[in-house]
């Protein structure tokens, strides 16, 4: 899964099922779901079927486009397996969608929120995981104001955010199994814990740093003197 072009084929798998299928489907298919797993949206079959893939195909191109532009790119080779991991897992993210939604569409039985919430906590699971390899960069990661000025509190951040992240993912994919109307709020909490607490948690190592007199100095501060001789070089 670390491997650039697997994204790419499940985005051209995506486009090769929405034709596949295309002739099977309705005039209109749904497209949206509300929180309590009730449609709430409908498109034409076209371009409805293709909706996802090209999202899908729009994230994997600008995703493998950032790196090309980011100041600190040259911070990538210590995680490119990582980072396309990541990418790769976000497109199979949307393939699920896809195959879910075209599912629906064909008169299948599916709890959407149940589906959604499940591959959302698995998918936090995983990049807990992985968040503590990623490198500072401009792109992918906890990115506050704290973590791109010291790397120091990018590391700390991050080696939190790799538990938080597991732990809110356990509790989303716990919630898609509890009654209709509680799934959202414990939805929300798992994401809260996974996203929130890191950014806060950033700013305390950051002040903390700053209380010390080491914040920011020497080869942790992103854009001083050594970041410039990275972007020039």
């Amino acid at each position: 899964m670390s491997r650039r072009w697997i994204g790419l084929v499940m985005v051209v798998g995506m486009f090769v099922l929405a034709l596949a299928v295309f002739p099977l489907l309705p005039e209109r298919i749904p497209v949206h779901w509300n929180v309590r797993g009730e449609v709430d949206g409908w498109a034409d079959r076209w371009p409805g079927a293709f909706i996802v893939p090209l999202i899908a195909l729009g994230v994997w191109l600008l995703l493998w486009a950032l790196p090309k532009i980011d100041p600190r790119r040259s911070q990538y080779e210590g995680f490119w397996g990582t980072y396309w991991l990541i990418v790769n897992l976000v497109v199979a993210f949307l393939a699920l969608v896809e195959v879910v939604t075209l599912a629906a569409a064909l008169g299948w039985a599916v709890d959407m929120t149940q589906v959604v919430l499940i591959a959302v906590g698995a998918l936090f699971v995983v990049l807990g995981r992985q968040l503590p390899r990623v490198q500072p960069n401009w792109w992918l990661g906890v990115r506050t104001p704290w973590t791109l000025e010291d790397d120091h509190v990018w590391r700390e951040t991050h080696e939190l955010a790799g538990r938080t992240f597991v732990a809110g993912g356990l509790l989303t994919v716990a919630g898609a199994f509890l009654p209709v109307a509680i799934r959202p709020w414990v939805a929300l909490a798992g994401l809260g814990l996974a996203g929130f607490v890191p950014v806060v948690y950033s700013y305390l190592v950051w002040r903390r740093r700053r209380r010390e007199g080491v914040a920011g100095r020497g080869d942790q501060r992103i854009g001083g003197a050594n970041g410039e001789a990275e972007e020039r070089g």
